[in-house]
């Protein structure tokens, strides 16, 4: 039995922000950057390959990285945590979501005008000139189909294509994080789903709904320490605790 006040807030809320982590992919198989490298990766440090120095020594070797990781992401499938949000886009007026996961499972799962802080592994633009592909990426290989794979020139001015993603050392996009901020201020309910909120600026996010008087969710396998009014924790993976908090709050409305 969840909290009454805790399903009272979801079954009011005018403007919901669900904000992902990297949890929720990794309940579909996706690794985390603090999961071990394995297979043909085993040998390197994913930190080190997520830099825009690494991609300028060794384009191949960084490409090819990525390529194995939407290989991955292209083999899995959305969990019932992003099919749990899809639904409850339709059972509140309104609702944003926000991810810090560059895979496009949300989208995969129904949910529409998703903000991604981190960017998208389908979105490459040009190491250079900065600009967009004129055609989508090709479906990837299997992940253990080579470790180095030169990048695409670019179209427009032929540099390579990097993946189009932020690297450590730079900035999240100003649009999405603005766009983030603002929904969280304006929200009467935040759901903050399988992220450590502790990487900065992100992690203002739920603090920011909180501090404006808006009720605040945790789910995480384990929760951090919460404000204590307002704020809830379920210390439950997204795939079983989203579905109940749903079921529960909506059964008979």
């Amino acid at each position: 039995m969840l909290d009454p006040d805790l399903l009272d807030a979801l079954r009011t809320a005018r403007h919901v922000v669900v904000f992902t982590g990297a949890g929720v992919s990794a309940e579909s198989g996706i690794p985390t950057f603090r999961d071990r490298l394995t297979g043909l990766w085993e040998r390197f440090d994913a930190a080190s390959l997520a830099t825009a120095e690494a991609f300028r020594a060794d384009p191949a070797l960084v490409w090819g990285w990525y390529e194995w990781r939407r290989s991955v992401v292209h083999r899995a499938q959305p969990n019932p945590a992003h099919l749990a949000i899809a639904a409850l886009a339709s059972k509140v007026p309104k609702l944003t979501l926000i991810t810090q996961n560059v895979d496009d499972l949300h989208e995969r799962a129904g949910s529409l005008d998703v903000t991604h802080l981190h960017g998208q592994l389908e979105r490459p633009r040009c190491f250079q000139c900065q600009r967009d592909p004129d055609a989508p990426l090709p479906v990837p290989d299997e992940p253990e189909a080579g470790r180095r794979v030169q990048p695409p020139a670019c179209a427009h001015c032929g540099g390579p294509l990097r993946p189009g993603v932020v690297w450590f050392g730079e900035s999240l996009p100003m649009d999405a994080i603005t766009h983030a901020f603002q929904a969280a201020e304006q929200c009467d309910l935040l759901i903050s789903i399988g992220t450590s909120g502790v990487v900065y600026p992100a992690a203002e996010i739920p603090e920011i709904a909180w501090r404006l008087r808006a009720t605040v969710l945790h789910i995480n396998p384990v929760p951090g320490p919460l404000h204590g009014e307002r704020d809830f924790a379920l210390a439950s993976a997204a795939g079983i605790a989203l579905p109940a908090l749903l079921n529960e709050a909506f059964a008979e409305h």
